[in-house]
């Protein structure tokens, strides 16, 4: 505990001694007072990682370097501060302030934004790589003289000639590694494409449907903060202008969009939940005609349930998945914001629960009675509508057409990319050379490590090539890549 408060102590001195005539990268003071508090309390949680994280800060900081870095301390995933050293963190900081002086655009940005959807390294579940340096040099001089609205537009074409769709498993690849592999579900195309807007200090958000209701899949694409509002496009799927894409009409009869941002979030739109590390946004208003719904929760005897758990519960593959979970309050009352389609709001507590479908189009309040016990047997029949199909909205024909003629060459570059990644007649004689020739085993592996077989060539040296083998047997694809 003394080893603790002197930790803390010592990080109090640093704070204070920075100039106060330095520019803060938070302005707001009690936001400050808030991140500040909540780094504190990182430092003690990771105190037995205390040279690795925070001896960053014995380094000459600015003062909106070191509020940068406290802000990524006190709002990443707690796995972060375990897996990753403070030296990362900083150059993720110092690159994107170099980028913020670099483009013009930045001095349009609102604080609250950059620092939320700019700064933050971290997309989804991905490992954490280079990108945001490696991309900012990559892109920096092909974006310099455009404007914020072109260069997000120019961003998604870069990905493209890279990255196109495939299916794969449902962790998420790091952008570099999406990179070599030449394709990624839309989950890392669209991780792919905000690592890549971020790194040219554009402000960017993976956004999700968690399930479509009107089919069985779910989608994720990208929303870029442009003009003062936030517009959306394909990950890795360029056109001719924003808030356009294959994906436009199904979100328009969505009952839920949503996204993440770093750390506790005061900015506009909707807060779904709210931790000390993360805020998770409903950003549905963006894309369909929503309503807000209110559900109150009762005894047999009509009385109000406090702390009852509420789900909102979308039919799709087969379940009611819980689109969105909360309590009753005091009143037993809560609320949730959705489509104009068909839900089962289901209430428990205890060992008491209920449920009731709720229209949407048709009624904005219902009452949920818990009159049932758990191992109640009962039938019930139900039919379950989506939002109505809306009349499509009008396209930029033109536009459009001269965006496919673009695509078509950026398919191309991306196909003899691929073909170029594993060339056999070098990896025969390099291993010729070395004294080895590539077996069928051999061949299966390298090929299925797409752009990284350079790393997979090199663990072949091992002298018990059928150990190495053995291990390559157990791995995914994805974990070769």
């Amino acid at each position: 505990m003394r080893y603790s408060i002197l930790f803390l102590l010592f990080c109090a001195l640093l704070f204070s001694q920075c100039s106060s005539d330095e520019k803060h990268f938070i302005s707001d003071e009690n936001y400050r007072g808030i991140i500040n508090t909540q780094f504190m309390l990182t430092t003690e949680m990771a105190v037995n990682r205390k040279a690795d994280l925070f001896d960053v800060f014995n380094d000459s900081l600015t003062l909106e370097e070191s509020e940068a870095l406290r802000f990524l301390y006190a709002s990443m995933p707690l796995n972060d501060l375990a897996d990753y050293d403070g030296a990362y963190f900083l150059k993720v900081v110092r690159t994107t302030l170099e980028g913020r002086d670099h483009f013009s655009w930045t001095n349009d940005i609102p604080e609250y934004v950059f620092r939320h959807f700019v700064l933050p390294y971290r997309v989804n579940n991905e490992n954490l790589d280079s990108a945001r340096w490696v991309l900012y040099h990559e892109l920096k001089d092909r974006v310099a003289n455009l404007s914020l609205h072109d260069a997000a537009l120019e961003v998604n074409h870069w990905c493209h000639e890279r990255v196109s769709y495939q299916g794969t498993d449902i962790r998420t690849s790091s952008p570099l590694s999406t990179i070599r592999t030449g394709f990624g579900r839309c989950g890392e195309e669209s991780t792919l494409l905000v690592a890549a807007l971020r790194s040219v200090c554009i402000p960017a958000r993976q956004v999700y449907v968690p399930r479509w209701a009107h089919s069985d899949d779910n989608h994720a694409w990208v929303e870029v903060w442009v003009d003062g509002d936030w517009k959306y496009l394909g990950g890795c799927e360029p056109s001719a202008q924003f808030n356009q894409g294959w994906f436009a009409e199904p979100a328009r009869r969505a009952m839920l969009v949503h996204t993440k941002a770093f750390g506790r979030y005061y900015g506009s739109g909707e807060v779904l939940y709210e931790e000390e590390r993360f805020s998770e946004l409903n950003v549905l208003s963006n894309y369909a005609i929503n309503r807000k719904v209110h559900v109150k929760v009762v005894d047999e005897l009509r009385q109000s349930i406090e702390g009852a758990k509420v789900e909102f519960g979308l039919y799709n593959y087969a379940e009611f998945f819980p689109l969105y979970t909360t309590y009753s309050d005091e009143e037993g009352l809560c609320s949730f914001t959705t489509g104009l389609g068909d839900l089962v709001i289901y209430a428990s507590k205890q060992d008491a629960f209920g449920f009731v479908k709720l229209s949407v189009s048709e009624q904005d309040h219902v009452k949920v009675i818990l009159d049932r016990k758990v191992g109640d047997e009962f039938e019930l029949s139900m039919h379950l509508k989506p939002p109505k199909k809306l009349e499509a909205l009008p396209s930029d024909t033109t536009g459009n057409h001269l965006c496919s003629q673009r695509l078509e060459y950026e398919d191309s570059l991306r196909i003899a990319t691929i073909k170029s990644q594993l060339d056999w007649e070098r990896v025969q004689a390099r291993a010729k050379k070395e004294g080895w020739l590539p077996r069928g085993p051999e061949k299966m592996f390298l090929s299925a490590a797409k752009g990284n077989f350079e790393t997979i060539f090199k663990l072949m040296d091992y002298p018990d090539q059928d150990k190495v083998l053995r291990l390559f047997h157990t791995l995914a694809d994805k974990d070769l890549r």
